[in-house]
């Protein structure tokens, strides 16, 4: 079944691995994006990613410089296009961002899905796959972590935004049984497309791991810090359940399919992780054998808001959506380094 597809944020990282997928998966694709995080339009059309998209597939993209705060700019999104389906990933992501400028993370991420929400309802659009996060867990009371496990007891802003969203979801499933929502709580997203032309292109200092490790790799910073060698840990470093961004996309494709189908009434919720948890020592080793290059790291302070262990049970998952994650550690530093190597100026270095 081929779908007209919104895709808030389609330019940033996980947005645009998605758009290449659906693509691929023979939907059409339109994209809203304010650009907040992605590398701007090259020849003022399209930005680079999704410029980059287009021609690993051979399929077009409709795009818009829109702010999803901007009620106007989408309602003509939504006039100009017969939209099925929203996926939902524009947002502010940075767990130590979030704890300085936690105003800015309640506006985008809550004030714009509000927005957003809205104007789907007046286009009587129904149908809606939220990129939400395993920080809505907050401190993990088991490992690992299920879907039942409690959330809102979150360490950062970030994490909060991502919970009340969840919430106000919720209430909005409840109010109107029009409403099929799919949440998906994802672990940590990295990699890159196995071409090497779209990858994770932070503006300024990457906020997470991966982009940070391989920007050391390449040159362009001297050090990675490691923050906190002190956790209840096995070598004191904190554990993440990594996920390759290209298993992530798929997990999307799935959840809009299951939407198409209509076998999804209310609000759902899925884990997108391996089940693994790797440690920040872990990844630097796995990245320095998959670069062949050294990875130098400073160990400074622990970062306000981070958990010391947090890996998924994605059991429900590939019960109910079909879908499990494919792609190890070793393949996610492989795919990151291809990218890095090749752009070690991200897209802003185009070629």
């Amino acid at each position: 079944m081929s779908l007209s597809i919104l895709v808030t944020g389609g330019a940033g990282f996980v947005g645009s691995h998605t758009v290449l997928e659906l693509l691929n998966a023979g939907h059409r694709v339109i994209c809203v994006d304010n650009l907040c995080n992605a590398f701007g339009a090259v020849d003022a059309k399209l930005p680079e990613s999704l410029k980059r998209v287009q021609e690993l597939t051979g399929k077009n993209v409709t795009f818009y410089d829109v702010d999803i705060r901007d009620k106007n700019g989408l309602r003509e999104v939504f006039k100009k296009h017969q939209i099925d389906c929203v996926a939902h990933f524009a947002a502010l992501k940075a767990v130590g961002e979030s704890c300085r400028i936690p105003l800015q993370y309640y506006q985008n991420n809550i004030t714009g899905t509000s927005v957003l929400l809205e104007v789907m309802a007046e286009s009587n659009v129904f149908k809606f796959v939220y990129s939400s996060s395993a920080t809505v867990y907050g401190e993990p009371q088991k490992l690992p972590l299920d879907e039942k496990h409690p959330t809102g007891n979150c360490t950062n802003p970030y994490g909060k935004s991502k919970y009340f969203t969840e919430e106000i979801l919720k209430d909005l499933c409840e109010s109107d049984p029009r409403w099929s929502v799919i949440s998906l709580r994802y672990f940590n997203p990295v990699g890159a497309h196995k071409s090497g032309r779209i990858g994770e292109d932070p503006n300024g200092e990457p906020n997470n791991l991966m982009p940070y490790i391989s920007q050391v790799a390449v040159g362009r910073r001297p050090c990675l810090k490691v923050f906190g060698n002190n956790y209840d840990t096995p070598d004191g470093t904190g554990v993440r359940d990594y996920i390759h961004i290209v298993d992530l996309a798929e997990g999307h494709v799935c959840a809009l399919d299951k939407l198409a189908r209509g076998d999804v009434k209310g609000f759902v919720v899925y884990n997108l992780g391996t089940g693994c948890g790797y440690s920040v020592l872990d990844v630097v080793e796995a990245f320095s054998k998959a670069s062949s290059k050294e990875v130098k790291y400073e160990i400074v302070d622990r970062r306000p808001g981070d958990v010391a262990t947090s890996y998924a049970d994605v059991t429900l998952a590939a019960k109910e959506l079909g879908w499990k994650a494919k792609r190890g550690l070793k393949e996610m530093c492989e795919d990151t380094w291809n990218w890095q190597r090749l752009n070690p100026n991200g897209f802003s270095g185009a070629n």
